[in-house]
């Protein structure tokens, strides 16, 4: 735990007590705070209440008291309305924020110096948050992990000198964090997604800059150039005085990293000098993996690993469940588990990873559809549809892909690999990349992953891959 010290003596307010609310709670108290904890859920209030925290409804207490309120990132900050507790801690005079703000203003106070990474962007983040932890630990550092990608960040040891905090950071997470200043920073991409949180494309893609924007002094800004509203982030960044390295996986650099085949290479000083090799890297396949491995070597280098380090990390690193997750095979049909694949474009990566595809899509369809996938519907031998998208995404692939509508994932993924055993290919994939949410079957992408998995394994001659 971090105890949360710049608190110590006041009262504090914290809506949202979900796995990093309650984990700010604690840290609050720890650090001398007191807390006055609420949420919608009475589920959670009263299990705030048996951790021995004081619980009331913001509604109906005086805000004069409060030093600040720690919003969930998950509650709505400015739009399509601020929450009426933001609205209420405005009118009091009462700042607004979250707990990596918290965990920004420790560092501050107690360990400046101390490495902190952070990681955004639309698609991508988790895994590369993974692989830089992942890389680091290799290297022999002291490696923390957390923020969006599962644990609490005030959940982890605090920041000491030497000990290197690597955090996932949604826009929600940046928008409570006005002093966010890693040391090193990562803007992968930016796509069209959460808009409805953000009003505009244009404002999402401000608050995403905003955590490279936030690197200072020695620090580095490591930027996937690859969209136009990342090309300009890199350029604003460098004229701000920030050491900025770029990465593309689409085109050459005369600086930074690009992919030239299977390796990523290193531009820069009018010479060309290979880094690492991602061929036969199971968990990386892909040219979005690709730029998620470029941008997670480039973070790795800022912090001194060596080049042998870097590719034995590489070639070690498991993957994450749920997000290209090579389940098992079954003869030469592999199974992947792309459930996080929740929208369209997260989908093209899967799509554009594979040939001969076995397609496991649908679920709660997300505006768009899946039109924006023409380019690769040649890859797909046949396609299963299930959930509410079913019927919409049918219409979409009349004429150009086979399809049968088959509900449920159970059946989907029965019939799929029936067909693939049955089509006489090198290597036909069984992919689950629904570009849907799960919420019509599933709670989450999660569950939804999780089922599949289970289903392949119980198929008869499946192996674990």
């Amino acid at each position: 735990m971090i105890p949360v010290t710049s608190f110590a003596g006041k009262t504090v307010a914290v809506f949202g007590l979900g796995g990093s609310g309650l984990a700010s709670c604690h840290a609050l108290r720890a650090g001398g705070a007191e807390v006055i904890a609420c949420d919608d859920s009475i589920d959670r209030m009263v299990e705030a209440t048996r951790e021995n925290f004081i619980t009331a409804d913001l509604r109906k207490v005086s805000w004069a008291n409060f030093a600040a309120l720690i919003l969930t990132p998950g509650v709505p900050f400015t739009h399509p309305a601020p929450h009426w507790t933001v609205l209420a801690a405005q009118q009091a005079g009462v700042e607004v924020i979250g707990d990596i703000e918290l965990f920004c203003r420790e560092r501050a106070q107690h360990a400046p110096d101390a490495p902190f990474i952070a990681i955004t962007g639309t698609n991508g983040k988790s895994t590369t948050t993974a692989l830089i932890a992942h890389l680091l630990r290799e290297a022999g550092f002291d490696t923390q992990m957390g923020g969006n990608i599962g644990t609490a960040i005030l959940s982890l040891a605090p920041p000491a000198p030497g000990r290197v905090h690597v955090i996932e950071m949604s826009s929600y997470q940046i928008d409570l964090t006005p002093s966010l200043n890693p040391s090193v920073g990562i803007l992968l991409n930016v796509t069209p997604d959460h808009i409805d949180r953000h009003g505009t494309l244009e404002h999402y893609a401000a608050v995403k800059e905003r955590l490279v924007a936030g690197v200072q002094g020695q620090g580095t800004a490591i930027i996937g150039v690859d969209d136009d509203w990342c090309r300009h982030a890199a350029d604003r960044a460098e004229q701000a005085g920030t050491r900025v390295v770029r990465v593309s996986v689409e085109h050459p650099l005369a600086e930074g990293l690009t992919i030239d085949g299977s390796l990523i290479v290193q531009n820069g000083a009018g010479a060309q000098q290979t880094r690492v090799d991602l061929s036969n890297i199971g968990s990386l396949r892909g040219l979005h993996n690709a730029q998620n491995a470029a941008c997670a070597a480039a973070a790795a280098l800022a912090l001194g690993v060596s080049i042998e380090v870097l590719q034995n990390g590489l070639r070690s690193f498991p993957g994450l469940a749920h997000r290209m997750e090579q389940v098992g095979r079954q003869g030469s049909t592999l199974f992947v588990n792309d459930s996080k694949g929740t929208n369209a474009d997260a989908t093209a990566k899967a799509l554009s990873s594979f040939n001969d595809i076995f397609w496991i899509a649908g679920g709660k369809p997300k505006e768009g559809g899946i039109e924006s996938l023409a380019e690769f519907f040649p890859r797909i031998r046949k396609a299963y549809l299930i959930g509410e998208a079913a019927t919409g995404f049918a219409a979409t692939l009349e004429g150009k892909v086979p399809y049968e509508i088959s509900v449920s994932l159970d059946v989907a993924v029965v019939n799929a690999a029936s067909d693939a055993a049955q089509a006489g290919l090198a290597e036909p994939v069984v992919l689950l990349s629904p570009a849907c949410a799960s919420f019509d079957q599933f709670r989450n992408f999660e569950l939804r992953g999780d089922r599949f998995r289970e289903l392949v394994l119980v198929q008869d001659g499946v192996k674990p891959a």
